[in-house]
């Protein structure tokens, strides 16, 4: 396999990859963009290769974009060397890095009760719309080693580039599982361990509770938070306590602190030697 060199902003090619930036685009064709060498070499540690390989012209000599374009063309993948211009133009970044990739969307399946182990805790995000906090989160729930993400009802789309760029490499590594709202509390009413969900109206502290796995962390969107269906589903209610005048923090904020807490005794340092 060899290169395919394009220099034509109007490429065919080019005008696909561009329009994956559409939600509507990325649906139909099951694939999403990731930017940058660093990213890409990441997906590759998690055995995760893109199926196309955009690289601007001349900057995959040596190193590791080098390393990267050989393994793709090896694979068979199609690998395209660009001008700057259509780099930037496919770019969703002001300053363009030298290489981006176009992966096939990776959707798990949901977890089966019966087979959960007791130290695993699961988190699912009820009609989240807001990219930036669902990336944060996939990141949060992957440094918490959460077993995975499920998103319940109309949500952002985790493929948009805001949301994999924000989940800073974890969109390759925590699994994701979308279900209507039905299928989630069908879920919950199967749980084995709690299911817990953080509301105003709770009464029992986040930090004094002692959560019987496996957990499942359910969280609200942004604004309306928990629906009144799921949250007379969960077992346990928790509230984050505040000292100021507001009574509610960002999400992506509340679902780390809850989520470290529930994870706290499964968590150790790693001294480096």
């Amino acid at each position: 396999m060899t290169l395919h060199t394009i220099t034509s902003l109007s490429n065919d090619r080019v005008k696909a990859i561009k329009a994956l930036e559409m939600r509507k685009s990325r649906r139909e064709t099951g694939l999403f963009v990731a930017e940058g060498a660093s990213i890409l070499i990441s997906a590759a540690e998690h055995g995760i290769h893109p199926e196309t390989l955009v690289v601007r012209a001349g900057s995959a000599d040596a190193g590791a974009p080098r390393t990267l374009v050989d393994a793709a063309l090896a694979r068979g993948a199609e690998v395209l060397e660009v001008t700057p211009a259509i780099l930037e133009k496919l770019s969703a970044k002001d300053n363009p890095q030298t290489m981006l990739g176009v992966f096939r969307q990776t959707w798990a399946i949901a977890p089966e009760p019966s087979a959960l182990a007791s130290d695993q805790t699961w988190l699912a995000l009820e009609e989240i719309r807001d990219p930036g906090n669902l990336g944060t989160i996939v990141r949060t729930a992957d440094a918490a080693g959460a077993a995975g993400i499920i998103l319940a009802g109309t949500c952002c789309d985790p493929w948009s580039r805001e949301c994999v760029r924000a989940t800073m490499v974890s969109i390759f590594a925590m699994p994701l599982v979308r279900m209507e709202h039905a299928a989630l509390h069908t879920l919950m009413a199967a749980w084995p361990g709690d299911t817990v969900g953080t509301h105003l109206d709770a009464t029992d502290d986040f930090r004094s509770v002692r959560y019987r796995g496996p957990t499942l962390l359910v969280m609200g969107g942004e604004g309306p938070g928990l629906s009144d269906v799921t949250t007379a589903a969960c077992t346990r209610l928790v509230k984050i306590p505040m000292a100021g005048r507001l009574d509610s923090l960002n999400l992506a904020v509340a679902t780390a602190l809850t989520l470290y807490q529930i994870q706290g005794p499964r968590l150790a340092l790693h001294r480096s030697r």
